[in-house]
């Protein structure tokens, strides 16, 4: 096994998700599809995973996700706003129940004074219900950084579906 801290993550979520019937979807910029992969690394993982979306450009964020050019412009792809809207355009455009999102600056270049290397922002939404988010900054190099990221990303899953905040 590649990595047993993202597979067991990926496992508990989808014990959880599964037990409630649910299926997620994930929208990624900055993972680069990282989630996805811990995701579908657990087999079954199709009773609970629904699909990933990678939008990695201002584009792909507004055709594949509808996230809005003026959200984009006013806010940058690293914002809490962009990943609310990734997250309403991933269930929008699945039959997934619940969504994920994620988008930062992942370096070693890229990053500003106001949102330096390290800067991720995370989103977890239900359909019919407003997504909640968070910006987080990491230390490290362009994988640990991510890596950090999938690790939140799933944790705050997990721990939003066992709180049954999000059903």
């Amino acid at each position: 096994m590649a990595d047993t801290v993202l597979y067991e993550l990926a496992a508990r979520a989808g014990r959880a998700l599964e037990q409630r019937g649910l299926m997620v979807a994930t929208a990624e910029s900055c993972t680069g599809g990282w989630v996805a992969e811990a995701i579908t690394m657990v087999p079954g993982s199709s009773a609970w995973f629904e699909r990933g979306f990678v939008t990695y450009t201002y584009i792909s964020k507004r055709e594949m996700l509808g996230v809005r050019p003026e959200t984009l412009e006013q806010h940058g792809a690293v914002s809490e706003p962009v990943v609310e809207e990734m997250v309403s355009g991933a269930l929008e455009f699945s039959h997934a129940q619940l969504a994920l999102a994620v988008s930062g600056t992942a370096g070693p270049g890229g990053g500003t004074p106001e949102k330096p290397v390290g800067t991720v922002c995370f989103a977890w939404g239900a359909k019919n219900s407003e997504p909640r988010s968070e910006t987080l900054h990491f230390a490290g190099d362009r994988e640990a950084v991510r890596r950090q990221s999938v690790i939140h990303a799933l944790t705050v899953l997990i721990e939003t579906i066992e709180q049954r905040a999000i059903e």
